[in-house]
């Protein structure tokens, strides 16, 4: 396949499979960066303990909230790349989900929604229409 194959955009219209998987990619993409930009100013307001550490979580939130956000960018796309990322994504959130869902107070309804975000992008990821819809074909499918 030439680079200008890849770039065609597909005349078919998208599925709704992978819209969700892109909205979902999005979405834990904003929480990542909002988290992390509460993270910094509240560092740079000096109210933590640490606020040295508050601006490093806050900084390495919002560059790790660039991976789903560029995994969504390409899923909409129609990028095959871009599920790798998102799968990844989608995986390193049931552990922080459950983290969440042992704590306690407002942090339990966060897990939940974390946790249900998650599992539902990777059964959309995963699914055929998606798979097809990326052109992502399987090992006997050369």
């Amino acid at each position: 396949m030439s680079s200008a194959d890849q770039n065609t955009p597909d005349p078919s219209p998208r599925p709704g499979r992978l819209t969700a998987a892109a909205a979902c990619a999005g979405l834990e993409a904003l929480a990542l960066v909002a988290g992390g930009g509460y993270l910094l100013v509240m560092g740079l307001l000096g109210r933590p303990d640490s606020p040295q550490q508050a601006e490093m979580g806050g900084l390495t939130l919002m560059a790790l909230g660039l991976i789903p956000l560029f995994a969504a960018r390409g899923l909409l796309l129609r990028r095959a790349w871009s599920r790798g990322p998102a799968v990844a994504t989608q995986i390193m959130a049931l552990p922080v989900a459950w983290t969440l869902l042992r704590s306690s107070g407002a942090l339990i309804p966060a897990g939940i929604a974390l946790a249900v975000i998650a599992v539902s992008a990777l059964v959309l990821l995963v699914s055929p229409t998606t798979t097809q819809a990326l052109g992502i074909r399987g090992p006997d499918r050369a």
